[in-house]
């Protein structure tokens, strides 16, 4: 009897040795795959960097667009591509439109030039744009104003016309 049950054990330790090793095996199979993958990688860096045109709008002159871009590489499968673009509509489009600023507030105006002054520094460039670190710009002075005072007058109108009223 006893041997029967040591007979039994060996067989299940047996079988459990065997199936470790069919795993190892297994396991040692798919590390071997495994390596062959970096090599395919390797031939994907021969490409070089995708450089971006300038995004250019499918109508007027902000909006929805697209931009090319190009590679090079000797084994490079794709060395063109196209892609969507939008060019915000309120961006300042004399400086590029692919470059924002933010602007200090305007200067006072210079009475020998008619002309204000204000200037931005670079806020954002998109896609590795080539945009200015600082930008100037000025506009004609308006006509000094001075503040009128017709509310005031429509008031005191208003109630004028009001007593008029309770006096009756």
């Amino acid at each position: 009897m006893q041997s029967q049950q040591y007979q039994q054990q060996r067989r299940k330790f047996a079988a459990a040795f065997l199936a470790f090793i069919f795993i190892l095996a297994a396991v040692d199979n798919a590390e071997a795959g495994k390596k062959e993958k970096p090599e395919k990688k390797m031939k994907k860096s021969d490409c070089g960097e995708w450089q971006w045109s300038v995004c250019v709008p499918t109508s007027g002159d902000c909006g929805l667009g697209t931009r090319e871009g190009t590679r090079t590489g000797a084994e490079c499968k794709q060395t063109m591509k196209t892609q969507r673009c939008k060019i915000p509509c309120n961006w300042k489009k004399q400086f590029g439109a692919e470059c924002k600023y933010q602007f200090q507030a305007w200067g006072e105006c210079d009475l020998n030039t008619a002309l204000k002054t204000r200037t931005g520094s670079l806020k954002r460039a998109l896609h590795n744009a080539d945009c200015q670190k600082t930008v100037t710009i000025s506009k004609p002075c308006g006509k000094l104003t001075k503040p009128k005072p017709q509310a005031e007058s429509k008031k005191k109108k208003k109630e004028g016309k009001r007593q008029e009223k309770m006096l009756d």
